[in-house]
């Protein structure tokens, strides 16, 4: 029998340290007391996205930016959302998990993927026609590694002749698994093999997702014998009034953009066709979620059950957002939905 999913919200971070017009010193130190917030309030996890090459990702190695974040913790989980095992030889990855869920006290949480742009591993001279095949072979060693022992594996592009494994991670058999899907295979795959998912988009087409992760008969729970989550990433900003709201998000919203689309100008490549263009477009989407905190504390409720989502993913940083704003939008999501739904 199929364990029910969480009658409970669950409420996260998610980040992608994407360039904010400060030294880069600077922008980690104030991320890093977010995370410190996060964790007093009680959020579940601090995820990371890996971009390389551009404003886009300011934490191109997430794990080492998390093992700081595990330093300044105690209770909130971490982890790489995702890790491009395209790009990272598997017992590398192996490796780094485990260093992670060790240092953190077994508060990791492993993110594998592909990578969505392929220009970003073209960089490191993997070719675009290799990354699926690349992918599919370091995700299976990577859990055959979590297994212990020694490793031996024969692919086409990676070959491990009894390897051993001397670092372990501190979660037994391993720390959560998760994986970004936008394909309701790819959430089916995720059910059959006990991955959690996150999934953006508008809520009706992030329910196509959801409905094809449960449609997965005899889905394993996770490591920590808890039902998966099934989480839905937004852009939260909560102002005192929506005209407040409105003038911190449009602005913060435009320079992530310009982030985001940094790579794709440098190298003439069309823009995904689902990608917001402006600020409206991003609200009218339902990507970003600006106003008070009665209108934002709906207007996520409904678009969470719309979606048949029980994993809110909060973007609370993004762009040139001043910190200030973000511990305010956190400190409202705590007590307007987390203490009240969660």
């Amino acid at each position: 029998m199929r364990k029910a999913l969480p009658s409970k919200l669950a409420f996260g971070i998610f980040d992608h340290l994407d360039e904010d017009g400060s030294a880069i010193g600077r922008q980690y130190a104030d991320r890093l007391r977010l995370a410190e917030a996060c964790d007093r309030l009680g959020f579940y996890a601090y995820h990371l996205a890996e971009h390389h090459c551009s404003p886009h990702g300011r934490g191109p190695s997430p794990n080492l930016f998390l093992s700081s974040v595990a330093q300044r913790t105690r209770q909130l989980r971490l982890g790489p959302l995702v890790m491009l095992l395209s790009l990272c030889h598997p017992l590398r990855a192996f490796e780094e998990i485990c260093m992670l869920d060790q240092l953190s006290g077994g508060r990791a949480e492993t993110g594998m993927g592909r990578g969505s742009l392929p220009i970003e591993l073209g960089y490191f001279g993997v070719d675009a026609d290799a990354v699926p095949g690349r992918y599919l072979e370091a995700s299976e060693i990577l859990m055959q590694a979590m297994r212990g022992g020694t490793l031996s594996y024969r692919g086409q592009h990676f070959e491990l002749n009894d390897v051993p494994l001397t670092l372990e991670p501190h979660q037994r058999p391993h720390p959560p698994t998760w994986i970004a899907t936008t394909r309701p295979e790819s959430a089916r795959w995720a059910a059959a093999n006990g991955a959690n998912i996150a999934c953006v988009g508008p809520a009706s087409f992030v329910r196509k997702i959801t409905d094809a992760f449960r449609s997965e008969e005899g889905h394993k729970t996770d490591t920590n014998n808890q039902a998966s989550f099934l989480g839905l990433l937004r852009m939260i900003v909560v102002g005192r009034s929506p005209d407040h709201a409105y003038s911190l998000a449009a602005p913060a919203f435009e320079r992530w953009l310009e982030s985001f689309k940094f790579l794709y100008d440098l190298n003439a490549i069309p823009f995904p066709p689902n990608l917001p263009l402006t600020f409206d477009a991003a609200i009218e989407s339902e990507l970003c979620v600006v106003g008070t905190a009665a209108f934002v504390r709906q207007a996520l409720l409904d678009q969470l059950e719309q979606a048949g989502a029980n994993y809110l993913l909060c973007q609370v940083a993004f762009g040139d957002l001043p910190l200030d704003a973000s511990l305010y939008t956190v400190e409202t999501i705590q007590s307007e939905l987390m203490e009240r739904v969660g």
